[in-house]
């Protein structure tokens, strides 16, 4: 179509709703439903009807009518016999990631995509249905339903190492890494992990993708207590966030980097990368979290910290990943602290102790149980009279070391003598 050719009937109905679509929604979703179910069916009309599809979703999200849009990717089965097989799967990926931003539509997401797989097989597309395939493993895994995930993913996996379909090999083995490590099991998620690198580095990667294999990576080498090689992948994945316009996800990667600074004990580069180009640029309550838990973990204060995960709740209990380190963060610090303060003592009331650290009674001897069995240090509960008895720690005596060493070194100049005495007398008899 030339410059100065005036737009087709179509077209101008589709510019016209798009006007509407920011002032008053519902009319315009209106407007484009009327274009979708028009009856002309030239090429024209086709690309405009594909048009009015993908913003009718973006209206509907808006308007957070999730059944709208489940009924919309009904409506168009018949549609989607008279266009390509690959406009259909992008048509029908696009609505289901539309439906993702309806609030707490998890639900409906797996009932469409079931419903979508269903149509998927009466229909023999194997391409769209494995990527639906995908997309339903994954929502099983955010609703924790870990082992629907790990069955569904191990069939999907089986079926397209034979058709070696790798770019959505790397998206299949990441969702089954991310589930095993849900499920505590990392040798199983570092396998799946290494199975998604090796796809990925056969083929172009999108950023996106690779940024979420980074993370991977630094969660799985976090959980390893190697928090300097998770720092680099969680820096690798939180620049790729960025650059892809992912703000939400940039953040919580920082906040990850962050993290692997506090737990290497140097809570000062925390506020070091807060006070750069980084931290200025993704301000918020966030990283205001991690700025008070560096805090307090640098002050060694055991009451601070409570507080600050107290008064910062939304940010790093909601977290799964930040609260799982947290909880060792904070069960080191506790050990810490009760063993200052039993230190001058070689018998002290636990009551004496729960009441210097402002901590239940309870928790305070569960503690000192552990601490013992793990052998921090050496001593034993009195339950009868709710004390803790501090035995001194064995000093090694160097006298008896070298004692051992002068009579092993003895022995052997013995045997050495026996040696040569026995090589004298064979001579003499000789």
């Amino acid at each position: 179509m030339g410059a100065d050719t005036a737009p087709s009937p179509l077209e101008a109905k589709l510019a016209a709703a798009a006007e509407l679509s920011g002032t008053k929604p519902a009319e315009a979703a209106a407007a484009y439903e009327q274009l979708i179910v028009s009856a002309e069916t030239g090429e024209d009309a086709v690309k405009v009807k594909e048009q009015a599809i993908y913003q009718l979703g973006e209206v509907y999200a808006k308007m957070g009518a999730g059944d709208k849009l489940g009924a919309l990717l009904t409506n168009l089965r018949p549609f989607f016999a008279v266009i390509p097989k690959a406009k259909t799967a992008k048509i029908v990926r696009s609505l289901i990631d539309q439906v993702a931003k309806v609030p707490e539509s998890s639900a409906l997401q797996m009932n469409l995509c079931r419903e979508s797989i269903e149509w998927c097989k009466a229909e023999k597309r194997s391409f769209l249905r494995q990527r639906i395939q995908s997309r339903l493993a994954a929502l099983l895994l955010g609703s924790k339903q870990y082992t629907d995930a790990l069955a569904l993913l191990s069939e999907l996996l089986t079926e397209v190492k034979k058709l070696d379909d790798k770019p959505l090999l790397v998206e299949i083995s990441l969702t089954e890494s991310e589930t095993h490590h849900a499920l505590r099991n990392l040798p199983r998620a570092k396998a799946s992990l290494t199975a998604a690198r090796t796809a990925a580095n056969a083929i172009y990667c999108p950023p996106l993708l690779q940024a979420q294999i980074d993370l991977m990576s630094g969660t799985i080498h976090a959980d390893e207590k190697d928090f300097k090689t998770a720092f680099s992948y969680f820096f690798e994945a939180f620049e790729n966030f960025d650059t892809a316009g992912q703000p939400t996800k940039a953040v919580d990667t920082l906040k990850y980097m962050l993290l692997s600074k506090i737990m290497m004990n140097s809570p000062e580069e925390v506020m070091a990368i807060m006070a750069g180009k980084i931290g200025l640029r993704h301000q918020g309550p966030g990283l205001e979290a991690m700025r008070a838990v560096a805090k307090a973990h640098k002050q060694r204060s055991l009451e601070e910290f409570e507080a600050t995960i107290a008064a910062h709740s939304a940010q790093l209990n909601e977290d799964a990943i930040i609260k799982h380190h947290l909880g060792s963060l904070y069960d080191m610090l506790l050990q810490e602290n009760i063993v200052r303060v039993i230190e001058p003592y070689s018998t002290v009331e636990t009551a004496h102790i729960a009441k210097l650290m402002k901590l239940p009674l309870g928790k305070i001897e569960h503690k000192l149980s552990q601490m013992i069995l793990d052998k921090r240090f050496n001593g034993i509960l009195d339950a009868g009279a709710g004390c803790l008895i501090v035995y001194p720690s064995d000093a090694s005596d160097k006298a008896y070391d070298e004692s051992l060493e002068t009579l092993n070194n003895m022995g052997r100049v013995v045997d050495a003598l026996g040696l040569r005495a026995s090589g004298l007398a064979a001579a003499v008899k000789a």
